[in-house]
């Protein structure tokens, strides 16, 4: 299922090449998204709806702890700034469509998707169930 994500703010972007760790390429492209607990509560309770629905329909009822699901509260989080915050990471091995407010494509050199900046974005959330484990991930389609 598709969920839209107004308004959210960007984090960890790496968008127009993939991302790397320990110095190595992941394949993927990648973004977390900020969501404000008020603003973003339809959002919210849709991501929601659909974990749920992934957990009781595609993994059987399992028992996931908070590390296997994509989407985050920051209350559970130590830092003060997370208060009253949820994110949601989300990733694809294909370049997601990424475009201006008037739906022309955004190249690197436009300079308009930063850290920090407030997008739209589209995920879509699926179950894992393989031999990495269980979990509920959101695959990046697209921001704006």
């Amino acid at each position: 299922m598709k969920i839209s994500l107004p308004n959210a703010r960007l984090s960890f972007p790496t968008l127009f090449s993939h991302g790397s760790f320990n110095g190595e390429s992941t394949g993927k492209f990648e973004a977390t998204f900020i969501l404000d607990a008020k603003d973003n509560a339809d959002a919210i309770k849709a991501i929601n709806l659909e974990i749920a629905r992934l957990i009781k329909d595609e993994l059987k009822g399992a028992k996931l702890g908070d590390d296997r699901v994509c989407l985050k509260d920051g209350n559970d989080s130590d830092r003060d700034e997370n208060k009253g915050k949820f994110t949601i990471k989300s990733s694809t091995k294909k370049r997601p469509m990424l475009i201006d407010r008037d739906k022309s494509p955004i190249c690197e050199a436009d300079n308009v998707l930063y850290a920090g900046c407030y997008v739209n974005a589209i995920v879509t959330l699926w179950a894992q169930n393989n031999g990495y484990g269980k979990r509920i991930n959101a695959q990046l389609d697209g921001i704006q």
